[in-house]
């Protein structure tokens, strides 16, 4: 008894295959704790807010408490931005890449193209519905899947043909938007086997 589903980890992220996807899981989970910190607190506040009898007619001014609520959320933007900022610096940089791929966005298929060793090209067109074997994935298996090695630095070259396209794997953390007439360019390390799905 097989189900029918279109892919897995809907709600999640999905399982990690390579250090840069890590290290967004580890921001993701950095930024919402303190997103729950913050919605605890506020909370809290407005708890007891509501079933607060005691007023202050008098209080005019608190310099105090106003200094307070202007230091704690710039030390909360700076507590995220600071590892947004390295994660950005990090998914720019290109290392020396040892396998370059070149992927051509079409409407409703991708072609690719491995030029450093031998000048290799083919296309990667989706499964269609009624084609599909009871362990494929709805919409995201193809009939030519793109091979690559892993623990080695690849760099991908995305451009379209027609219009503009984006090339993702979710578990690498890595999406670069192919836009016609222009190139675009990411690296990644893969640690892990596997087949992995794009979108």
């Amino acid at each position: 008894f097989l189900l029918e589903i279109a892919t897995w980890k809907t709600i999640l992220l999905q399982d990690s295959a390579s250090p840069l996807m890590e290290q967004l899981m580890f921001f993701h989970d950095h930024t919402l704790l303190i997103l729950i910190v913050i919605t605890i607190l506020v909370a809290q506040m407005l708890f007891s807010m509501l079933f607060n009898q005691f007023i202050h007619r008098y209080l005019l001014e608190g310099q105090l408490i106003e200094m307070i609520w202007t230091i704690l959320p710039a030390l909360t933007l700076i507590l995220i931005a600071l590892p947004s900022l390295r994660l950005l610096y990090i998914m720019d940089e290109i290392n020396n890449p040892m396998l370059s791929v070149k992927a051509i966005g079409h409407q409703w298929y991708w072609s690719y193209e491995y030029s450093d060793y031998k000048n290799l090209e083919f296309d990667s067109y989706m499964i269609p519905s009624n084609e599909l074997k009871p362990y494929n994935f709805r919409l995201l298996d193809v009939d030519n899947r793109m091979v690559i090695p892993f623990l080695t630095q690849i760099r991908v070259i995305v451009t379209s043909a027609d219009v503009i396209h984006s090339w993702t794997i979710p578990s690498l953390g890595i999406k670069i938007d192919g836009t016609p007439g222009r190139l675009n360019q990411g690296n990644f390390n893969i640690n892990r086997t596997g087949l992995l799905y794009g979108q």
